[in-house]
């Protein structure tokens, strides 16, 4: 998995390619914990190929975090994805664009 940061201001968007699981979710949640000074994430899952449990515990951790700031938004999922998502009930939780 790569973790691309593009930062505008208080606005950071984070381009995850490659596979989020168990070995890659702990490389993720260091990159978000690290934003402390950001306002607003979008994640940009246009690379993303899959999604384990241990993603969707990062992807939960980083939305309530950002719920007390501007938000957090996933943007550009796949159909993969997407059904991980909607049969977990995350696509209920997560605002995905």
């Amino acid at each position: 998995m790569t973790v691309t940061k593009n930062q505008n201001g208080t606005a950071v968007t984070l381009s995850v390619a490659g596979r989020l699981d168990t070995i890659t979710a702990p490389d993720l949640e260091k990159e978000i914990q690290s934003l402390a000074e950001a306002t607003s994430l979008e994640i940009d899952f246009t690379k993303l190929e899959y999604i384990s449990s241990a993603g969707l515990r990062v992807l939960l951790s980083a939305h309530k975090a950002f719920a007390k700031k501007g938000g957090m938004t996933i943007t550009n999922v796949n159909e993969t994805v997407l059904d991980i998502f909607d049969v977990t009930g995350f696509k209920d939780i997560l605002n995905i664009k």
